[in-house]
C-alpha cells in the first residue's frame, strides 16, 4: 500500500496502490489496485500489466480494465480463521514473488503460515486450512 503507480517508462505518475487482490485459492495476487486521488475512483489492473515492482514504486504497462474485476477483499489486517472457525490472528504483511503474484508466505499477529493453507478470502476473513 502506499507506493506510487508509474507508466511504464516512469514519466507520469498514474496513482497510489490502495491494495492488491488475492485469489486465495490459487495463491496469487490477481490484481493491483490503485486511485488517482481521493475523489477519483479505484482503477484495477490485472497482476500481468505490472511490468516492475520495487521498493520505491511500481511500474505497469497499458492501463486497461480487465474483463472481470474480482471483489476487493484487502488481505492486510483481515482476520484469519480456521476452516474449523478457530481464529488466527490478523494478517500484517504478505510475501510474494513480484515477477508471477505468487504469495510465499502469511505473516499474521500469530505468526507465519504457509501461502499454501489459504482456502478463501472474502468480507469476513481469511480462511485456511488447520494445521
Amino acid at each position: 500500500r502506499g507506493l506510487p503507480v508509474l507508466s511504464r517508462d516512469g514519466d507520469r505518475k498514474l496513482g497510489v496502490v490502495t491494495s492488491l487482490t488475492v485469489d486465495a485459492s490459487s495463491g496469487v495476487v490477481s490484481h493491483l489496485r490503485f486511485r488517482a486521488g481521493r475523489l477519483r475512483g479505484e482503477t484495477v489492473l490485472a497482476w500481468e500489466a505490472v511490468r516492475s515492482l520495487g521498493p520505491g514504486a511500481v511500474r505497469v504497462g497499458p492501463v486497461t480494465a480487465p474483463d472481470v474485476v474480482p471483489p476487493g477483499h484487502d488481505l492486510l489486517g483481515r482476520r484469519v480463521l480456521t476452516e474449523a472457525g478457530v481464529e488466527h490472528g490478523a494478517v500484517l504483511d504478505v510475501a510474494f514473488d513480484p515477477r508471477s503474484g505468487r504469495v510465499l508466505a502469511l505473516f499474521t499477529t500469530r505468526g507465519e503460515l504457509s501461502a499454501g493453507r489459504m482456502m478463501g478470502l472474502g468480507d469476513h476473513a481469511l480462511v485456511v486450512r488447520a494445521g
